[in-house]
């Protein structure tokens, strides 16, 4: 009887929902995928378009890590947290976001600019395609060169053996791109640098007044944490930070 009652059960909800089943697959879309002959040269166009819209997504990090102001802030939240000694508080993916919304705020002319020079005169198609591509890079360009040294910019000429830029049209972005990298990464362990000698004070004043009381078996990272924390919390630390980070792109 036990097993009578569950065969009936099975068999009725597999009776109600067979038509339902079969109803539903009837209105799954079909996908496919293939090379077909174009009907003119619009299809042709739009298709690369296509092709062109998901290369540049496929190529979105890196220009976001690369050329703008994300590098520089990433590199100098986590040299604050290990100057903090806080191992991954914040965690690494607060870190991340952090940079990233600060990275847009600082960019956002930049980004105006662009959507107004070259994106909407494209969809409005009033300028060509590589007409939109070339004003969209200047002021990428300009943002760069005004965070790049000139020594960086010489070296990457100099090893491209190319004759120097007269103007900023001349200067190639892939010229450019490594020189601002390295620029951002200087200036980062700049200030990466700055952050950590107030912290490294306390943890040597720290560690000479727990060598003088014999307490040498205690961590000396124990007794300076409180103090660090302390510290940034009372010079309210995130905001000069961020405030010093943001006023640098300026």
């Amino acid at each position: 009887m036990k097993y009578s009652f569950f065969i009936k059960t099975t068999l009725y909800i597999l009776l109600f929902t067979a038509p339902a089943l079969s109803w539903g697959q009837s209105l799954l879309p079909k996908i496919t995928m293939g090379v077909e002959e174009a009907s003119g040269p619009a299809d042709f166009v739009l298709t690369m378009q296509i092709v062109f819209l998901i290369t540049i997504l496929s190529l979105a990090p890196s220009i976001l890590i690369m050329m703008t102001s994300f590098t520089r802030l990433v590199v100098v939240f986590h040299f604050l947290r290990s100057a903090l000694a806080t191992q991954t508080v914040p965690s690494n993916q607060i870190l991340i976001g952090l940079a990233l919304f600060i990275s847009v705020f600082i960019m956002k002319p930049v980004i105006t600019e662009i959507n107004d020079t070259a994106l909407q005169p494209y969809l409005k198609e009033e300028i060509s395609q590589k007409e939109a591509l070339e004003k969209a890079t200047n002021p990428i360009k300009t943002f760069m060169l005004d965070q790049t040294r000139e020594r960086d910019i010489a070296l990457f000429i100099q090893l491209r053996q190319l004759d120097k830029p007269a103007s900023l049209e001349e200067l190639s972005i892939f010229t450019l791109i490594p020189a601002f990298i390295i620029s951002e990464l200087k200036t980062a362990f700049q200030i990466g640098f700055l952050l950590y000698l107030p912290m490294l004070a306390i943890d040597m004043v720290v560690s000479s007044v727990l060598l003088s009381m014999g307490m040498m078996m205690l961590p000396p990272i124990m007794i300076s944490l409180p103090f660090k924390l302390l510290l940034f919390v009372l010079v309210d630390g995130w905001y000069l930070v961020v405030e010093s980070l943001v006023k640098g792109f300026a």
